[in-house]
C-alpha cells in the first residue's frame, strides 16, 4: 500500500513553466490515496496558461501493454510537448520514462509507504516509497532502486565495465542515469549541488 502526495509547487514550476507539457494521471492506487483534487487544480492552472498539449487519466501505468497502447494513441500530442508530467508513484514515472526515451519525463508526486500488502508489478522498476522522489534529477531512473547502495550523489567508483560491484549481473544505475541525461541534453543537472536526502520522510506516515 502507498500514498502519493503532490510535489511542492516550487519544485514543479521550474520544470514546466513556459513549456508545453503532456500530462498522465494514474489512478490505479487511488483507493489508498492519490492527490486528485490538488493535481487537477495544478493541471487546470497549466491548461489555462496554454501549456498542456494533452492528458491521459488511466489506471495502473505499470500495466505495460495497456499503457503502450494508450500512449500510441496520443503520440502527436506527446511529440508537441517539451516534457511529460506524470502523477503516479515512482514505478509509473519510470515506466513512462523508459518508453519515451527521447522525452523529458517528470514526477508530479512523492510516494510514501503504508503498512500492509504491497502491490505487485510485472516490471523491473521499483519504488522504495522513500517520500522524496529523485526521478526529476536523474532522468526518470531511480538511484535508490537502480543502485545496489542506493547512492544519491553519483556512482561509487566500484563498477567495472558498466556493471555493479555488488551484483555483477546488474548494470550500474548511475551509468544508466548518466547516459539517460546525456541523451536528453540534461547533463547540466549533475553540476547542481546534490539534494541531501531527508531520511525522516521514510517514517512520516
Amino acid at each position: 500500500m502507498l500514498i502519493t502526495e503532490l510535489k511542492a509547487r516550487e519544485a514543479l514550476m521550474p520544470l514546466v513553466e513556459g513549456k508545453k507539457v503532456f500530462i498522465i494521471n494514474c489512478e490505479g492506487c487511488k483507493e489508498v490515496h492519490f492527490p486528485g483534487k490538488e493535481a487537477r487544480e495544478f493541471q487546470k492552472e497549466l491548461a489555462d496558461a496554454g501549456c498542456v498539449t494533452g492528458t491521459i487519466t488511466t489506471d495502473y501505468i505499470c500495466n505495460p501493454e495497456n499503457m503502450e497502447l494508450r500512449l500510441q494513441n496520443h503520440m502527436e500530442e506527446i511529440k508537441a510537448a517539451d516534457a511529460v508530467l506524470v502523477f503516479s508513484c515512482g514505478v509509473g514515472v519510470q515506466t513512462i520514462a523508459n518508453y519515451l526515451e527521447d522525452k523529458k519525463v517528470y514526477a508530479g508526486c512523492d510516494t510514501y509507504p503504508l503498512p500492509g500488502f504491497q502491490g505487485v508489478t510485472p516490471l523491473e522498476y521499483k519504488c522504495d516509497q522513500c517520500g522524496e522522489c529523485y526521478l526529476n534529477l536523474t532522468g526518470g531512473i531511480c538511484p535508490i532502486t537502480a543502485c545496489s547502495k542506493s547512492l544519491v550523489n553519483g556512482q561509487c567508483g566500484g563498477s567495472k565495465d558498466g556493471m555493479c560491484e555488488v551484483d555483477n549481473t546488474m548494470e550500474c544505475g548511475w551509468e544508466r542515469i548518466y547516459r539517460r541525461l546525456a541523451q536528453l541534453g540534461r547533463l547540466d543537472v549533475l553540476k547542481c549541488p546534490t539534494q541531501i536526502r531527508n531520511f525522516a520522510t521514510d517514517d512520516e506516515i
